[in-house]
């Protein structure tokens, strides 16, 4: 039952929507909600009645708040972005939502970067059949799109790493059911835009942390373990903003109440105008962490800890491969799916190597990738012979490993180009020009400047857009580079702004990467930052980039 505080709170933000609806549409959409956007299912009867063919833009954009994505690319057929809390899945519902994707969508399913699976090409009278289906198995899809929290990420392997300071998941386990829960919460879905969360006990920084509205990463002070807590990061929206320490530590025990007051100061003072300048990070930007803290210090009724020592380590883990588990005798094998595309059968067959190797569970991790722990150690190499892991090897290529990539124009509406298959050309080209020596690389592709492929936290970014070359309009990329998240963060640098997607595309790249390693092998490695970000820093940009030939990459945009 909803108190009568969380009452006063939605008449509030209604009321603040109805005010500034001119300014931004989507708030007069909430508005008329009466300022809760889940109330669409109130009305959700009559809209697939009446059929996708008359759907208004206030719909299309509300029932994002129930987890349903119009898609303009494919008129008449829907996405899903399914709930998953740290990218935990068992075997059974890997299995409903492949039987779903066979029967009612069109045998396309994605994995994510926030650790969850879009189910793709269902129509709108499906959807109470879907969710049926999804409620069988603890799935839902409530809260996962517009001014909401999103998906909550953490460690793939929390409580099963021996390189993780406590496991954290139980905190992400507790913050999605009261954020969301099974019904949803009108407490928390009228957030002035989107709001993405990380929990990790994790050293190894195998979560993107520094992007994200709210992060709480592995600490200690005077010999208590906790988090301490980083604010304000982003993709999009102007680009990547690196998330700032609010220099608290708060215990386990503390987190939960730490997280919903600082949601809580989003939904009620960050803008509400242009979209664009909604997100958390621009009210940081105007009040400052000082006066944040106050706030956050004034609601919580008591003084916060200073921060404690990071405990995060200067690698990075993407948790692919074997890794011993903390549980004596036990392995996880995490295996490279390239861009996260996966096909019902695929899905089936990853949910009975995990039944059949390890206690059927799956982790998705935020490379797009998945993981079957709890696995014998003496059974691992008889898992490695399955077909399965031919299509998502455990040992992939240097140029696959770290591919990641959004949706692209198959089915956003945003995007402007074409990238999960134009990835994966692009990796094994590489692959066959450079062969499988050399560090991994992180690639990352995002189709446009909303940045979901997270470009500018890679070695390797490509952004997506269109240009005119000869007269004529084609896809192209402007290139980043040095992009990393943890402790030492930094915004990959843009070093190349028009590079067209064309036949000598491969070869820019390949020049590219042989530059960046020779550069590096010059420079001298430094141990707290990878090949990329050295070079990019000692050599300079500018005399990096007249080293790069490229012919083809003339062009503005």
């Amino acid at each position: 039952m909803q108190n009568p505080e969380n009452d006063s709170v939605t008449t509030a933000r209604a009321d603040s929507s109805q005010n500034i609806r001119a300014a931004n549409a989507v708030e007069g959409h909430k508005a008329s909600m009466e300022g809760d956007g889940l109330r669409i299912l109130e009305h959700l009867p009559q809209i697939i009645q009446r059929g996708a063919e008359s759907l208004t833009p206030a719909e299309k954009e509300l029932l994002k708040w129930v987890g349903v994505f119009y898609r303009r690319p494919t008129p008449g057929k829907f996405m899903m972005r399914i709930r998953m809390p740290n990218g935990f899945v068992s075997s059974e519902q890997l299995r409903t939502i492949a039987e779903l994707s066979r029967r009612i969508g069109n045998s396309v399913l994605d994995i994510t970067t926030r650790q969850q699976i879009e189910l793709r090409g269902f129509t709108l009278d499906s959807i109470p059949v879907i969710w049926e289906k999804l409620a069988g198995v603890d799935l839902g899809s409530l809260q996962t799109g517009m001014d909401n929290v999103r998906n909550i990420n953490g460690c793939a392997l929390a409580g099963l790493t021996p390189h993780e300071l406590f496991d954290a998941s139980p905190v992400v386990e507790e913050l999605d059911q009261i954020i969301v829960g099974s019904r949803g919460n009108p407490e928390f879905t009228n957030l002035p835009r989107k709001f993405n969360i990380t929990v990790t006990g994790c050293m190894d920084n195998c979560t993107h942390n520094e992007s994200q509205d709210i992060a709480l990463i592995p600490a200690k002070k005077g010999g208590r373990a906790g988090f301490n807590v980083l604010v304000g990061g982003k993709m999009g929206s102007g680009g990547f903003t690196i998330a700032s320490p609010l220099n608290v530590f708060v215990e386990v025990f503390q987190a939960t109440r730490i997280v919903l007051e600082l949601i809580k100061i989003h939904r009620d003072h960050s803008p509400r105008e242009a979209r664009s300048k909604c997100r958390f990070a621009f009210l940081i930007e105007k009040w400052g962490i000082r006066r944040l803290r106050e706030e956050l210090t004034a609601r919580l009724g008591h003084e916060l800890a200073l921060q404690g020592r990071d405990m995060r380590g200067s690698t990075h883990a993407d948790h692919i491969g074997r890794s011993s588990q903390r549980q004596g005798g036990l392995a996880a094998v995490g295996l490279c799916v390239p861009t996260g595309r996966v096909k019902p059968k695929q899905l089936d067959e990853l949910a009975r190597l995990a039944d059949v190797y390890g206690c059927g569970e799956i982790r998705l991790t935020t490379g797009q990738n998945a993981i079957i722990p709890n696995v014998p150690a003496e059974r691992v190499i008889k898992l490695y012979g399955e077909a399965l892991l031919k299509e998502f090897s455990p040992r992939p290529s240097p140029f696959v490993r770290g591919l990641v990539a959004c949706v692209g124009t198959d089915y956003c509406n945003l995007a402007l180009i074409e990238t999960k298959s134009r990835a994966v050309r692009l990796s094994r080209a590489l692959h066959e020009k450079m062969g499988a020596g050399g560090n991994p690389l992180t690639i990352h592709w995002s189709g446009c400047p909303a940045g979901c492929g997270n470009h500018e936290a890679a070695d390797i970014g490509l952004r997506g857009f269109k240009t005119r070359i000869d007269g004529k309009i084609v896809d192209a990329v402007a290139v980043y580079v040095g992009g990393r998240t943890g402790p030492y963060a930094v915004a990959g640098k843009e070093v190349l702004a028009t590079v067209p997607c064309d036949e000598g595309f491969p070869e820019v790249m390949a020049n590219l990467v042989e530059s960046y390693r020779l550069k590096n092998e010059l420079a001298g490695q430094s141990s707290l930052a990878d090949p990329f970000f050295t070079a990019a820093a000692t050599v300079g940009l500018a005399s990096w980039r007249s080293s790069v030939r490229y012919q083809s990459s003339v062009g503005a945009h």
